[in-house]
């Protein structure tokens, strides 16, 4: 993480709660953030699925704390950038996506921001954009003209993001190649359209953000900045935002609440603290004292964060939903509403369904053999009851207050009601 003493409160919350990586000019933006007029930053998200992971919680919560200390944020949307294929921190090209599909996923996304940021008309309101507006009416002679003069293909096969896959003998596609010329541009036409002048963005960015920068300089002789948030990794080395069953996604379609505040509850305990100070509001003086829990009273640091993340997400109710679920189904061993719900036709029920198979159905395991695997090792439940033959069978015999509580595990429980 980048040390640096900072005047300014919007750099101090930011080194302080560990979102700084790299920066171009420490003191100069430290200066513009400490001037009178607000200072207008973007991050880009490219439409690549319907939803955002937590993966991207570090840039969205910074562009929340540069808009809570005063200034505005932009989020933009890669509606022509999707369309080529960023190949930053990728071994290989990525699927090539329909227009249909980049429209489609770019309403779903843009859902998501609007929980962590404010959109309005007042000098910090966040403004969101779509590079489509611009990059879909560039002449390509004239494009390469006018800007792609400005950059060195020799200093381009230096980025990371080119010397990865070329070391691998992996093939560079010529349209991702030009990937980070249009990032470039977007930043030179979000400074003349909206006097954004800074670029955030994950370390994996940081060369496309320094050609922005730089292209600015060259093609308007404008000032612009460049800040870095770290891509993070799990204490255990996991990537941030994965697990074993998937991405951690931030739309309830794709994970609803209670699956994504289990995701913080099992964070690993060296990581509470770091999480708390980047994806929660908490003040710091709060988050020391959480941090400090030693032993078993790190869970109830660990219940907060889940609590604290999923209602930036989800809204406050479904949090404390989760929270009380939680609770009731694992300090009190009861089956509660809260959990998430399988329906399985009634008739499958009256026969009686091998737990084995079971599991599959209800989405906790992917195959039948994993199913017959987590039975024989002591790690299927029914009703909270270990089960020890596989192929013994639920049924409606088995239902409590209209439903089977299946569990898979200590943490992944799921009903199961006949439809």
């Amino acid at each position: 993480m980048a040390t640096f003493d900072a005047k300014s409160e919007v750099l101090q919350v930011l080194l302080e709660r560990g979102f700084v990586h790299q920066c171009t000019d420490f003191e100069r933006l430290d200066a513009a953030f400490g001037g009178k007029a607000p200072v207008t930053a973007y991050v880009g998200y490219d439409c690549t699925a319907p939803s955002l992971h937590a993966g991207s919680l570090v840039s969205i919560m910074m562009l929340r704390w540069l808009q809570k200390l005063g200034h505005r944020p932009i989020v933009l949307m890669g509606g022509g950038t999707t369309r080529v294929g960023d190949p930053s921190g990728k071994d290989e090209s990525r699927k090539m996506l329909g227009d249909d599909v980049i429209r489609s996923n770019m309403a779903s996304l843009q859902r998501v921001f609007a929980k962590f940021v404010r959109f309005d008309q007042t000098p910090t309101g966040a403004v969101m954009v779509n590079n489509a507006d611009w990059l879909d009416k560039l002449g390509y002679i004239d494009f390469l003209r006018d800007f792609g003069r400005h950059f060195s293909v020799n200093r381009m096969l230096t980025f990371d993001s080119v010397k990865l896959r070329l070391e691998r003998e992996q093939p560079l596609s010529f349209i991702e190649f030009n990937y980070m010329v249009l990032q470039a541009y977007d930043f030179l036409e979000l400074k003349r359209r909206l006097g954004c002048t800074l670029q955030m963005g994950g370390s994996d960015q940081w060369g496309n953000i320094v050609n922005g920068v730089e292209l600015g300089r060259k093609c308007d002789d404008a000032e612009l900045f460049g800040l870095t948030c770290p891509l993070l990794t799990t204490a255990s080395g996991a990537k941030m935002g994965k697990t074993a069953e998937g991405a951690v996604w931030l739309n309830a379609e794709q994970k609803s609440p209670w699956e994504y505040w289990q995701y913080w509850r099992n964070t690993e305990d060296a990581d509470v603290g770091r999480f708390l100070k980047l994806f929660t509001d908490l003040p710091m003086a709060e988050i020391r004292k959480l941090e400090a829990l030693k032993g078993a009273e790190i869970n109830e640091a660990k219940k907060v964060l889940a609590t604290e993340v999923t209602a930036l997400c989800h809204g406050r109710e479904e949090a404390e939903k989760a929270k009380a679920t939680a609770e009731k189904t694992f300090e009190k061993g009861g089956a509660s509403e809260g959990l998430p719900t399988v329906a399985i036709p009634k008739s499958q029920l009256e026969k009686g369904v091998p737990v084995f198979e079971l599991l599959v159905l209800a989405g906790l395991v992917s195959s039948k053999s994993e199913g017959r695997k987590l039975v024989q090792q002591g790690g299927a439940r029914v009703n909270d009851e270990a089960v020890g033959d596989e192929k013994r069978p639920v049924g409606l015999v088995d239902l409590k207050d209209g439903a089977v509580k299946l569990s898979a595990g200590k943490k992944r429980h799921v009903l199961v009601k006949p439809e």
